[in-house]
C-alpha cells in the first residue's frame, strides 16, 4: 500500500510538471489562448470643432472662469447635460469640440451621457473654459454643467447613463411580459400596453440621447425638438387616460370614454402636427403639453381620492402611479435645483413607475380574467346541487382514466350507482326531500372515495364512482363498502319512515377490448342487474350473463 501511495504521488507530481513546462513554454497564440477582436486603425479621435452654422443658433453662452491664482495645471474635466436639442461646444484656448446628444460619435467616449471635454491649463493660465448652446424650447429646462476632476465628474456621467439605460431595459422587459400575458390569456390588453411601452422607450431614448448611443438609431440629427415634442405628445396621449382609469374615473363614471377617446386622439393629432411647426410653435406646443399635463394630474389626483373614500380598492395603484409626477410637479414649482440637475433621470424614472404600476393593474387584470375563467369552467362542469363533477365533465374524466390505465398499464375499475325508488321517494315526502337525499347520497359517496372527482353525477339520482388503479377484488370490496354506508348518510335529514338504498353495477376495464362507451354500457347493464335481483346490492358486470338475460345483445 505504501507502494502505491508514494506511485501515486510520483505521477501527480509528473504530470504537474509536464504541465507547468507547457504553460510556460511559448506565448499566447490567437485563437488558442486569447481571442483577439477588431484590428488597428487610422481613425482620429471623434472630436471636432463646430460649423459656423452650428454657432450662428448657439445664443446662450457660459465662461468658466480660472480660479483666483489661476488654473493649477490640473486635468479638468467638464461635462454638459440637459441640452436637448443642437449642439454643445465646449472650447479652451485653441482647443475646442462640438458634440451632439443624439450622436454619440461627435462626443468624447470618456462621457457617455453628456457632452464633455477634459482640458489641462497650463499652471497660472487664466484663459477661461467656455461653454454655448442653443437656447431651449422651455425656459426652467437649463442645462447643467459640471466641472472637476476627470473621475468623479466621469463617474457621475457613467451613473446617468445607467439609469437611462435602466430604465429603458425595465421598459421593454414589461413589454415582453405583457405579450406573454397576451398569449395566455388572449386579451387585447395586453398589446395596447405594448404600444405603450414601445412609445415611451422611444420617447426615453430621445429624451435621454440614447437615440444616438452607440451611434444613432433613431433618425433625429438636426430635428431633436421636432421629435421630442412629437414623442412627450403620443405619451401624454397614453399616460393621461390610462391614469384616469388607474384611479377608478372609468368605475366611477362608466360614460367616460368619449371623454378619455377625446382627449387620446386630439393628443395624438396634435402630435402628428409637430412636423410642421417651427421653433416659436414647438415652444408653444410644449407649453401647452405641461399646462395639459398638470391639468390631467390634478383631475386624477381628485378622481382618486374620490375613488378611495367610495372603497375603491384598485384606486390605490392610480395613486401609487399619480406620486412621482406630483413630486416632479412641486419640485419644479418650488426650482428645486435636484429637478434642475437630474431632470432627465428623473422623468424617465417617474415613466418606469409608471409604467410599473400600470403593468401591476394589467396583472390585476389578468388575474380577475383567470377568476372568472376557472369560474365558468368549475360551473360549466359541476352539478350545481351536489357540487360533483356533471355529465360531460365525469365523461372527460374517465376518458383521461382510460388513456392513463392504456399507457401505463394500470387497473381501472368503475360503479354504476342508482338510488332505489327514488321516485317513491319524491313523490312521498316531495321534491325538495328528494333533492336532500341527492345532497347527502353525493356527500356520503364523496367521504368513501379517495379524490372528490371520482364521483361523479350522471343525471337525475344517477351516479358514476371511478376507481383507477383498483384491482377486481378490491373494486368490488369498495363499492360493497359503499353499499353498506349508504342508508346511514340520510340519517342526519331526522325525516321519519325515509330509508334510501342503492344498486351498483361493477365494470372492470378489459385492455384492448373496452372503449369509454363499452365500459360504461357494461357498468349500466349490472346495476341494472341487481335491480332485478332485489335492489341494494352490488352486481359484478364481470360475471357471465345468464342466457335469458334480456340484457345479453
Amino acid at each position: 500500500m505504501q507502494g502505491m501511495s508514494w506511485a501515486i504521488r510520483w505521477l501527480t507530481g509528473l504530470v504537474w510538471l509536464l504541465l507547468s513546462a507547457t504553460a510556460l513554454a511559448g506565448t499566447a497564440q490567437v485563437g488558442r489562448d486569447v481571442l483577439l477582436l477588431g484590428a488597428a486603425t487610422d481613425q482620429q479621435a471623434p472630436q471636432r470643432p463646430c460649423s459656423p452654422e452650428v454657432l450662428a443658433h448657439h445664443q446662450d453662452i457660459l465662461s468658466i472662469p480660472a480660479p483666483a491664482g489661476g488654473w493649477s495645471g490640473a486635468p479638468q474635466a467638464v461635462d454638459v447635460f440637459g441640452v436637448l436639442t443642437g449642439e454643445v461646444r465646449i472650447s479652451h484656448g485653441d482647443r475646442q469640440i462640438c458634440g451632439s446628444m443624439h450622436d454619440a460619435r461627435t462626443r468624447d467616449s470618456r462621457f457617455r451621457a453628456g457632452v464633455g471635454m477634459v482640458v489641462v491649463p497650463k499652471a497660472g493660465e487664466r484663459e477661461p473654459i467656455i461653454v454655448s448652446w442653443a437656447a431651449p424650447l422651455k425656459p426652467r429646462w437649463i442645462p447643467t454643467v459640471r466641472l472637476g476632476a476627470p473621475s468623479p465628474v466621469q463617474q457621475n456621467d457613467t451613473a446617468r447613463l445607467l439609469v437611462r439605460a435602466a430604465c429603458i431595459a425595465v421598459a421593454i422587459a414589461l413589454a415582453l411580459s405583457a405579450l406573454m400575458g397576451f398569449v395566455t390569456a388572449r386579451d387585447r390588453t395586453f398589446l395596447y400596453y405594448v404600444a405603450i411601452c414601445a412609445v415611451f422607450v422611444l420617447w426615453q431614448a430621445v429624451l435621454g440621447g440614447l437615440s444616438g448611443y452607440p451611434e444613432p438609431w433613431l433618425p433625429v440629427h438636426d430635428r431633436a425638438s421636432w421629435w421630442l415634442v412629437a414623442l412627450s405628445t403620443f405619451a401624454l396621449a397614453l399616460l393621461l387616460p390610462i391614469l384616469w382609469r388607474l384611479n377608478g374615473g372609468a368605475r366611477l363614471w362608466p360614460g367616460s370614454g368619449t371623454g378619455q377617446r377625446a382627449v387620446l386622439w386630439g393628443l395624438v393629432l396634435a402630435g402628428l402636427c409637430v412636423p410642421w411647426m417651427g421653433t416659436a410653435g414647438l415652444a408653444w406646443m410644449a407649453a401647452a403639453l405641461e399646462a395639459v399635463f398638470v391639468l390631467g394630474c390634478v383631475v386624477c389626483l381628485g378622481v382618486g381620492l374620490w375613488a378611495v373614500v367610495q372603497r375603491d380598492g384598485y384606486a390605490a395603484a392610480g395613486l401609487f402611479a399619480l406620486a412621482p409626477w406630483w413630486i416632479l410637479i412641486i419640485a419644479d414649482a418650488l426650482h428645486a435645483h435636484w429637478l434642475t440637475a437630474y431632470r432627465i433621470e428623473a422623468l424617465q424614472l417617474s415613466a418606469t413607475w409608471f409604467l410599473m404600476m400600470a403593468a401591476y393593474a394589467l396583472n390585476l387584470r389578468l388575474g380577475r380574467l383567470r377568476q372568472q375563467r376557472d369560474e365558468m369552467r368549475q360551473l360549466a362542469d359541476t352539478d350545481a346541487l351536489t357540487g360533483l363533477p356533471n355529465r360531460r365533465h365525469g365523461l372527460h374524466l374517465l376518458a383521461r382514466h382510460l388513456e392513463r390505465a392504456g399507457a401505463e398499464q394500470l387497473p381501472l375499475a368503475i360503479g354504476f350507482l342508482d338510488i332505489d325508488l327514488f321516485k317513491d321517494i319524491n313523490d312521498r315526502f316531495g321534491h325538495e326531500v328528494g333533492d336532500q337525499v341527492l345532497v347527502a347520497v353525493a356527500r356520503g359517496l364523496r367521504g368513501a372515495v379517495r379524490l372528490q372527482d371520482d364521483v361523479i353525477r350522471m343525471g337525475g339520482e344517477e351516479f358514476l364512482v371511478l376507481l383507477p388503479g383498483a384491482s377486481h377484488g378490491a373494486a368490488l370490496a369498495r363499492l360493497e363498502s359503499v353499499r353498506r354506508q349508504i342508508p346511514t348518510v340520510t340519517v342526519p335529514l331526522g325525516i321519519s319512515g325515509l330509508a334510501v338504498t342503492v344498486s351498483i353495477g361493477l365494470a372492470v376495464l378489459r385492455p384492448g377490448r373496452d372503449d369509454l362507451a363499452g365500459l360504461l354500457r357494461r357498468a349500466d347493464h349490472a346495476m341494472y342487474r341487481a335491480k332485478r335481483a332485489g335492489r341494494n346490492q352490488v352486481c359484478d358486470g364481470e360475471q357471465a350473463l345468464p342466457a335469458d338475460d334480456p340484457l345479453v345483445a
